[in-house]
């Protein structure tokens, strides 16, 4: 889903084109995405979003019971789709797949992320609903490569758990959401896959391809 910034649709709903289905649902969350990125999550109405899709606020309501479940609704409209690397070798792949991922913390995508992690603390469960799709699409594509690499002798099979397959992302969101660092150098993911993730995903005695020194 892009972000858009214009308020196409806003004002009086009922001048606006009439949408149904999953044209006038993508418009809700393309118009909450905006209000997020505007005014933040203390500033997200219903009402703003409503009037921002050229709709009326029964619509939304009927989709998503408050905002905190419409703001977690917009994030997982952005979710990752984009393919994922396959070289053959698992040093070049865990460094395009954090790469991307720092792109996208660079990005509104991440944005998004630290107004929901942020600012909704008060609504415990959504806040565990947006972690929890995070955390599930980042750990299916990391176990995707990481098992690529079992196969083909690369890693070890003990490795191959969501706990180790996504200690490198892990520690990227820690740098972004702890160390509140917006810009990740690649120099910093680098280390991270060289020092971190390879040494214990490898299988023992395999020093890899690594340049880290």
């Amino acid at each position: 889903m892009t972000v858009s910034s214009s308020r196409t649709g806003a004002g009086d709903p009922r001048r606006a084109p009439r949408r149904r289905g999953l044209a006038l649902e993508q418009a809700i969350l393309r118009a909450a995405l905006d209000e997020l990125l505007e005014g933040g999550y203390a500033n997200l109405t219903i009402d703003r979003v409503a009037a921002r899709a050229g709709t009326n606020k029964s619509a939304v309501y009927r989709r998503w019971p408050h905002r905190a479940a419409l703001a977690v609704a917009a994030y997982r409209g952005i979710a990752v789709t984009e393919d994922l690397p396959d070289s053959g070798d698992l040093r070049t792949d865990a460094l395009a797949l954090l790469r991307a991922a720092a792109e996208r913390i660079a990005s509104s995508h991440g944005e998004v992320l630290r107004i929901l992690a942020t600012e909704i603390p008060g609504e415990p469960e959504l806040l565990r609903e947006a972690r929890d799709q995070l955390t599930e699409a980042g750990t299916r594509r990391w176990l995707t490569v990481l098992g690529r690499a079992v196969e083909n002798g690369q890693a070890r099979p003990e490795a191959l758990t969501p706990r180790i397959a996504t200690v490198a992302l892990d520690l990227l969101r820690h740098e972004y959401l702890v160390r509140d660092v917006p810009i990740i150098p690649d120099s910093t993911l680098t280390e991270i896959v060289d020092t971190i993730y390879l040494p214990l995903v490898r299988t023992h005695g395999d020093t890899g391809t690594s340049s880290w020194h």
